[in-house]
């Protein structure tokens, strides 16, 4: 049996705060999942380009919608709606599915109808609003955000929409009078700052706009690259390149392993002057949206907020925040062909090029273009022949396929790349990663001084815990040390079913099954579709003179795709049972290591 380990999970889109939001039930209809009296099958596959009546579109729509193919779920309603298009309720369905695909311009001709019926329709409203800015009619804009919904998102969204639609009409001082609701909302003021210095800057009140964003990046221990780059972009246009360049080594300081001030920098050494980061009002309303989607995205508000993301690109399309806000929720949706499309519309020599290659390659490998994602991988680890980031992710990949190998030269080099090839303790995940393609590829020896480094970096490291303490087990080595190191992970993630699958199985390698299947019941009842940690309990079982229980549990784990030669072993285990093992003890172990 081989070590189970738990991925280490990447960062995501940062902004102001972390907060969920009650919003109003208008907000959401028709993105909630149906009830189960609600799902109906699509028409069959080969028959949609039949006739359709207007039932049958409105019901495959509802279909496509459950399964979150928003695509085809929109198409759908679309050709409902020609069927009865003053249905207020597929109206809405339709408009919000039209604005989550980008598809403004068909959200913009559904509006005026589901705004003729229902005058307060929030999101129907924002959509002619933000029709309005387009056509550089702020003052009908103002208007509109003047009379939205104060309840739900709204509180937020209103005083944004109506600052900025005052900043398009050359009201710089009301615009920003008209963000004070936001500082009274706890956690907020960050956002009203923010807002007041684009305003400020925009109209060319340069003392405010610094004023405001010194603020905000001042706020937190650690500042943020957005804060930072609108100030410091201020400090390059006013003559001021020492205080810029200061302002991103704190940056660099404080966010070691991150490209974004890269290009500032360069642009500094070469005497170049950058363009203001903000042109207009429409691109001010835009970067507002993109605030309301980044807090938005987390749990049931994710559809919200790629309603929101959608509609900033749509006023701003080379907006990389926002397209790669937009591209991370629907990588969360499942949809990473759909979340490569948008990352390939960001400009490579932006700063978030680099990351949104980075997010691509992975893309790509989701989609099955595994050798696409590894040639695009390498071709960045060539491109900037000191980051190693690509060689690290490239190591992930191919260690997911299998091919150990090669995940270890690529974590080889990615470690190389480490000034002075040395590992800080905040990237021991290298080591881990790498010890598990070692182990993994039948190099212990190596995987055991990784292991032993990584704890080193990080004693209390759940991951590492498991992964050696379970090695040594299984290799009935420092068994009593190694015992307490999976105990340890087990108090330290008691809800990991891989950790707690870790500890069940070291007991039935110290003969102890009793107490292994205790333990080992608890894990699926964590995993319960694991295939591995199911079999694990059918063998706890026939040790433990459970017979026919073992026997049900193995043909379980058999229903759950484990690989195929774990499916031989079980099958074996089905037809002849399992012999009593010799328990892993002092007699047994080695060592050194």
């Amino acid at each position: 049996m081989k070590p189970r380990f738990t991925a280490v999970a990447s960062g995501a889109v940062v902004v102001f705060a972390t907060l969920l939001f009650a919003c109003a039930a208008s907000d959401s209809a028709g993105t909630a999942p149906l009830s189960d009296n609600d799902k109906v099958s699509a028409a069959p596959a080969g028959q949609e380009e039949l006739p359709m009546g207007t039932l049958g579109a409105y019901l495959a729509g509802r279909h496509a919608q459950y399964g979150r193919d928003y695509g085809a779920a929109a198409e759908f309603y679309g050709r409902a709606l020609t069927g009865d298009p003053n249905d207020v309720e597929l109206m809405n369905r339709t408009l919000l599915l039209e604005v989550s695909e980008g598809r403004i311009g068909e959200a913009v001709r559904i509006a005026p109808g589901i705004v003729a019926i229902q005058p307060e329709s929030p999101i129907a409203g924002l959509v002619l609003l933000l029709d309005d800015v387009k056509r550089g009619d702020f003052a009908a804009a103002e208007a509109k955000a003047a009379a939205m919904p104060q309840d739900g998102v709204h509180r937020f969204v209103g005083p944004l929409l109506l600052a900025w639609a005052k900043e398009g009409q050359g009201q710089p001082v009301p615009a920003i009078a008209a963000l004070q609701p936001l500082a009274e909302i706890r956690g907020f003021q960050p956002l009203r700052d923010f807002h007041a210095a684009l305003i400020a800057d925009l109209a060319g009140r340069t003392q405010e706009a610094e004023e405001n964003y010194l603020k905000v990046v001042n706020a937190t221990p650690r500042v943020n690259w957005r804060s930072v780059e609108m100030l410091g972009n201020l400090y390059e246009r006013t003559g001021r390149p020492d205080q810029a360049r200061a302002l991103y080594e704190r940056f660099i300081k404080d966010n070691p392993d991150s490209e974004f001030a890269e290009p500032a920098l360069a642009r500094l050494a070469a005497g170049q002057v950058p363009p203001p980061r903000l042109t207009n009002a429409r691109e001010g309303i835009a970067e507002g949206l993109f605030d309301l989607a980044s807090v938005l995205n987390q749990g049931e508000t994710s559809d919200l907020a790629l309603l929101y993301g959608r509609l900033a690109l749509d006023l701003r399309p080379d907006f990389p925040l926002a397209q790669l806000l937009v591209a991370e929720i629907l990588e969360a949706q499942q949809r990473p062909a759909d979340a490569l499309t948008v990352l390939r519309t960001i400009d490579r020599a932006s700063p978030f090029g680099w990351s949104a290659r980075l997010r691509a390659a992975a893309d790509l490998d989701a989609i099955g273009k595994t050798d696409e994602a590894i040639d695009e991988l390498k071709s960045m680890a060539a491109d900037r022949p000191t980051r190693p980031q690509p060689l690290f992710e490239l190591g992930d990949l191919l260690r997911t396929k299998s091919r150990f190998g090669e995940a270890v030269e690529a974590y080889d080099a990615a470690i190389a790349r480490l000034p002075g090839g040395d590992v800080e303790p905040r990237q021991w995940t290298l080591l881990y990663s790498r010890a598990i393609a070692l182990e993994r590829s039948g190099q212990w020896g190596r995987a055991e001084t990784d292991l032993k480094r990584a704890l080193e970096l990080q004693p209390e490291q759940p991951l590492v815990l498991n992964y050696l303490g379970y090695s040594w087990i299984d290799r009935g080595e420092h068994l009593d040390e190694a015992l307490k190191m999976v105990e340890r992970a087990v108090q330290l993630r008691p809800n990991d079913g891989y950790i707690v699958d870790s500890l069940g199985w070291a007991h039935y390698r110290l003969g102890d099954y009793g107490k292994a299947a205790e333990i080992l019941e608890r894990a699926v009842e964590m995993k319960p579709q694991d295939p591995t940690i199911n079999d694990h309990l059918g063998d706890a079982y026939w040790q433990s003179g459970r017979q026919a229980e073992a026997k049900a549990q193995w043909q379980r784990a058999l229903l759950f795709n484990p690989d195929a030669g774990e499916v031989k072993t079980i099958e074996a285990k089905l037809d002849r049972g399992l012999d009593k093992p010799t328990p892993a003890g002092p007699a047994t172990a080695r060592g050194g290591g």
